[in-house]
């Protein structure tokens, strides 16, 4: 028996020559907690990973959420109408049909000319002045469909309403005071008025008011 064993003990445990038994951690509680190891730090990466996408898909709406309600609004521009005038007239200064007088002149060799004409501008709501014979002036030396004579004042007023109801004529102003009054010299070119849709087409065209545009906010 060898010294260093132990009084009594002998068998597998009997020490003998120069070498002593070496205690080994089994192989299977090593590979345990490899395992335990691995799993953790695969937790650990899933974990992180999910983080970063969450962070990419709500970071946008975060900072919509930071700059407050007011990151959507947009201004938007809407017209409105101005006001119609209380002399009848529209936006654009011009007077109405029943605030003009028209002087209905033929400057043609055919008869009658001018009394249908006037009739039929009465009926649209013209007031009718002179009706006849043009003035030696301008009978039967009017080539167009019509001579349009007003002031200085109506070029921009009663001179453009009147003709709305005829298309070809030809605007003229003279030395006259009434603004309101205005001359249509029947021309040998003329064969009749603008059909009446087309005339208050024309009309209401030319008087409607233009839309003032104001600014709106829309969130």
């Amino acid at each position: 028996m060898s010294m260093l064993t132990p009084p009594g003990m002998g068998g597998q445990y009997r020490i003998t020559g120069d070498k002593y038994p070496r205690l080994r951690r089994p192989k299977r509680r090593r590979r345990l907690v490899l395992a335990a190891v691995a799993s953790v730090t695969a937790l650990g990466l899933i974990g992180w990973g999910t983080l970063q996408l969450i962070d990419v898909f709500t970071g946008d709406n975060d900072q919509a959420a930071a700059a407050g309600p007011k990151a959507d609004c947009a201004a938007r521009v809407s017209p409105s109408p101005k006001a119609t005038g209380s002399d009848g007239s529209s936006g654009k200064g011009f007077p109405a049909p029943g605030k003009i007088t028209v002087n209905v002149l033929n400057a043609t060799p055919r008869a009658g000319l001018a009394k249908e004409t006037a009739d039929e501008l009465k009926k649209r709501g013209f007031r009718i002045g002179d009706v006849g014979n043009a003035t030696e002036e301008y009978d039967k030396k009017v080539k167009g469909v019509a001579l349009l004579l007003g002031a200085k004042a109506a070029e921009g007023a009663a001179l453009p309403v009147v003709n709305t109801q005829l298309t070809g004529a030809r605007l003229k102003t003279d030395g006259r005071e009434k603004a309101t009054e205005v001359d249509l010299v029947i021309g040998t070119g003329f064969k009749a008025l603008s059909k009446q849709k087309d005339a208050d087409k024309a009309l209401a065209t030319l008087t409607s008011p233009e839309p003032t545009p104001t600014a709106t906010k829309t969130c």
